[in-house]
């Protein structure tokens, strides 16, 4: 299955072409913001290294969520807009698992943390291999104490230093994971082609646990 997978949801932009599960081509760029100028070309880049074009795809990629309102929407627009033009089915898959596939290397269990942009975080606890063991959730420090009680923890994301210094502070013990702090497309072309089966053409759900930062002024209606 030729899968291309492609994220911009966080503080990277990444796009990937995967074949069964092996990476034909892919880039890989941390970045603050300019996700809407980088993407696209980055998504040519690597369907030209990879020697396929989008109507040669089986299945589009991309993540939903939770991130940055803007940065979800722009991977959400481009993936949706390929889908429809090619007819290439295309399924969702979250930021929280794809950091996590790629950072499990042990059955223990594995809590990703992803930064908000506030000072709440973005957190799902998964097992074994990537499997999700509750939902997603937004949570402030003290609700991240509460939701996770265990005495040891295994952290991944791009907030996982913030939520160790909590963790610690609380007399916790915790072990960071190395070289997992952002989505990466390659792991999102693998988990997509894994659930080929719910994708459908030009449409993936976003995934928003709290409202975008900036709303329309008082007193408009949306």
């Amino acid at each position: 299955m030729l899968v291309l997978g492609m994220d911009s949801a966080t503080s990277a932009c990444s796009a990937a072409v995967v074949n069964d599960g092996d990476v034909l081509a892919r880039e890989f760029r941390e970045m603050i913001r300019g996700h809407a100028e980088a993407l696209v070309p980055m998504i040519e880049r690597v369907l030209e290294t990879a020697g396929c074009t989008v109507s040669g795809l089986d299945l589009i990629a991309a993540t939903v969520g939770p991130g940055a309102y803007t940065g979800v929407r722009i991977g959400l627009s481009t993936a949706q807009t390929m889908s429809l033009a090619a007819t290439v089915p295309l399924v969702g898959v979250t930021t929280l698992e794809a950091v996590a596939r790629a950072a499990q290397d042990s059955p223990e269990d594995l809590l990703v943390v992803m930064e908000t942009k506030r000072t709440d975080f973005y957190a799902q606890l998964f097992r074994g291999e990537g499997e999700s063991i509750a939902a997603p959730a937004a949570l402030t420090d003290t609700e991240l104490l509460s939701a996770f009680p265990q005495t040891n923890l295994r952290l991944a994301g791009d907030a996982a230093e913030r939520a160790a210094a909590i963790f610690r502070d609380a007399g916790r013990s915790v072990e960071l994971i190395d070289d997992s702090g952002f989505p990466d497309a390659a792991w999102v072309a693998r988990i997509g082609g894994e659930r080929a089966a719910e994708a459908r053409i030009g449409s993936a759900t976003p995934l928003y646990l709290r409202p975008p930062d900036v709303g329309p002024p008082a007193g408009r209606r949306r």
